[in-house]
């Protein structure tokens, strides 16, 4: 797909919407469509808009005519997509410009629980998604121990929260697991779905299906979201052998994903993460999830700078994800962010350990009398 395809995009989504518009209001909406040129999404031809269906027989072709399918009107036609989408080759990514860029705006990760399965045994029939065993790390230039002895279980479908101090070793172990080159592994091992995690390289990781949006995700000037986007989910589709998608069909893709963040069509357009508010950078990250998708999804400190309008957004996308029995692990130092997407497991680290696992209950000790009456220090 070129650019001009790309850009094109936003002004589909536009029309779309007047087209919308025009059917609640019970009349004509005039337009055609001329791949290639925006300008000539202007309307010339009339065209009567359908008493029911959305916006008539070129709704997701803009202008190639195909027969109307018949309709169970009392069924509700949903558009459905993979649960898994992984984010496209570090090595590869044309838009960007170094090894620390890629890993902030898109990397891969996983998170920690005691030396015992998290679960704690439970239905032997789920799917195991991760198992982290006895992970020890250091800095590679100090050889600072930070990890030493992390371990954690995850089941498909799973929600795990990661609570600590600032120093504990929640974002180090995220950058562990993604290969960051300032960490060294010195112990233990993890495997994500039977693979072994630790031998793969950073687009292998990306694409069996692991995702991370960071607390401070960077900006790369000078690239759209749209490009950003695009690029990266069919870098993954060519990746996994699939045919790329035409901007028609990449619009499609996209389209609920923006509205289920509550960003407006003209975002597409805007650099990535350039000039945006810490909220705006935080919706960013879950759109690229949303649209990317991952069989576990780690979110880094998700929840901070943002209002509770944007946390609900957040959360929104979060769950939708989860509806596709996806597994999320979360780091967070807030009990607000558990309100809205639910913990099946709460594990509080302390230096470079999980030392203890629970339920919700752990948060609320935590948000009454702080990490003393956890940890006991």
């Amino acid at each position: 797909m070129d650019s001009d395809s790309i850009r094109q995009i936003p002004e589909i989504l536009k029309l779309k919407s007047e087209i919308k518009l025009a059917k609640k209001q019970n009349r004509k909406f005039s337009y055609f469509y001329l791949s290639g040129s925006s300008e000539g999404m202007r309307g010339r031809s009339q065209r009567q808009l359908p008493q029911r269906g959305g916006i008539g027989e070129e709704d997701n072709n803009f202008g190639r005519k195909q027969p109307r399918k018949k309709e169970n009107k009392n069924k509700r036609q949903d558009l459905k997509y993979s649960s898994t989408h992984p984010i496209p080759s570090f090595k590869s990514s044309a838009f960007a410009t170094s090894v620390h860029r890629i890993f902030r705006v898109n990397a891969t990760v996983t998170v920690e629980s005691p030396s015992y399965s998290a679960t704690g045994g439970g239905d032997d029939t789920r799917k195991l998604l991760l198992r982290v065993k006895d992970l020890s790390a250091v800095i590679a230039e100090s050889r600072q121990p930070i990890l030493k002895g992390v371990n954690l279980t995850v089941y498909e479908g799973e929600v795990h929260a990661v609570m600590g101090k600032n120093g504990s070793g929640k974002s180090t172990f995220a950058k562990v697991l993604v290969g960051h080159p300032d960490y060294k592994i010195t112990g233990g091992n993890v495997s994500f779905k039977g693979e072994n995690l630790l031998e793969m390289e950073p687009e292998e990781r990306s694409l069996a299906g692991v995702f991370m949006s960071f607390q401070s995700p960077v900006a790369i000037p000078g690239v759209s979201n749209i490009d950003f986007l695009n690029m990266a989910y069919n870098a993954k589709r060519k990746k996994l052998g699939q045919p790329e998608l035409g901007p028609i069909e990449f619009y499609g893709h996209i389209a609920p994903k923006l509205e289920l963040v509550n960003m407006k069509i003209d975002f597409l357009n805007r650099n990535v993460n350039d000039g945006f508010s810490g909220g705006e950078r935080k919706r960013n990250e879950i759109l690229q999830l949303a649209v990317l998708g991952a069989d576990l999804a780690i979110l880094g400190e998700i929840d901070s700078g943002l209002d509770v309008d944007a946390l609900r957004d957040v959360a929104k996308a979060v769950n939708w994800l989860l509806s596709f029995k996806n597994s999320v692990l979360m780091i967070t130092h807030y009990l607000r962010l558990l309100e809205f997407i639910k913990p099946t497991y709460i594990h509080i680290m302390e230096d470079g350990r999980i030392i203890k696992t629970g339920d919700i209950s752990i948060a609320e000790v935590l948000e009454k009398e702080g990490y003393k009456a956890i940890s006991g220090t």
